[in-house]
């Protein structure tokens, strides 16, 4: 089998490899993305084994390991840098160490989504900046409306859009309402046939569905939970679920200070989980509010 530790980074990777048929140890430097497929291809039809710190901006390279049948391990990067206690740290030096803890088979993997979970993900984070975006042009509206004196309710509506455009603005402020507005029109034209597609996948998921059976749980929350969740196995205890998913506060106090801060998978707090996505308190207790930021339900 070659065993390759990988330093990946979005221009270049430092590997180093051992093949433990031959004994065979090499250190390369592989730019991307035509130099490093074309070592990997070089090694087609054999055994292979990559182990590399979980990261981002390498799709196409999970995607170029599974097109030839390699076996690639992502590593908690946390993990990987406490095993190491030399304080001197290079590409090479980061590559070796993964080497070794691949090796000596004390790897830290972490679970990679599938292709199909990671597909529906993108739905869903697709949608959700979208409506971020719809919500920012509706404050800019609201704020318009604040400094005419119209302040009547914050909720969005038919109504509340009307009075908007009855106000009397002259010059700019009105092109700048008018920009606005078609912006809005055009992120709802946009919004719409992702909400039906969220609607149609969770339908099609069975775990989604039996959470849409609990009351105040919709699609978006539901799909995005078993999403973001996963094979639910990986965790042994439900305690490690809430600090997953960042309903348990981080906690970083000394000498009489407490500091409370939030520690979760980002794609739970900026999809599935808009009511755990607020800051705790002071008391470490969550803030609720089910869709107040992000608009999911």
């Amino acid at each position: 089998m070659m065993i390759i530790g990988c330093d990946f980074h979005p221009r270049f990777q430092q590997i180093a490899f051992l093949d433990q048929e031959t004994g065979e140890y090499g250190e390369r430097r592989l730019s991307h993305p035509e130099e490093a497929e074309g070592f990997y291809r070089t090694l087609a039809g054999r055994q292979v084994r990559i182990g590399a710190e979980a990261t981002g901006n390498f799709r196409w390279f999970r995607h170029l390991m599974d097109e030839l049948g390699h076996e690639f391990l992502l590593g908690d990067a946390g993990a990987i840098r406490a095993a190491c206690p030399r304080k001197q740290k290079t590409d090479k030096r980061d590559a070796r160490h993964i080497l070794n803890m691949l090796v000596e088979d004390r790897f830290p993997i972490v679970w990679q989504p599938s292709t199909e979970n990671d597909h529906v993900r993108q739905l869903l984070l697709h949608r959700c900046r979208l409506v971020r975006m719809r919500t920012r042009v509706k404050n800019q509206l609201d704020s318009m409306a604040k400094n005419e004196g119209l302040l009547s309710s914050r909720v969005w509506s038919a109504k509340r859009r009307s009075e908007i455009e009855a106000l009397p603005l002259p010059g700019w402020y009105a092109q700048r309402r008018a920009d606005l507005l078609g912006l809005l029109d055009e992120l709802d034209k946009r919004i719409r046939p992702l909400d039906e597609a969220v609607r149609e996948a969770a339908e099609d998921n069975q775990e989604a569905r039996l959470l849409m059976t609990h009351p105040g749980v919709g699609p978006i929350v539901s799909l995005a939970y078993v999403l973001t969740i996963g094979d639910w196995r990986r965790f042994p205890r439900g305690k490690q679920v809430g600090s997953y998913l960042g309903l348990i506060p981080e906690e970083e106090s000394s000498g009489g200070k407490r500091r409370l801060g939030q520690s979760a998978s980002r794609a739970a707090r900026w999809c599935a989980g808009c009511w755990w996505r607020q800051p705790p308190r002071r008391n470490g207790t969550m803030r609720a509010g089910i869709g107040s930021m992000c608009g999911c339900r």
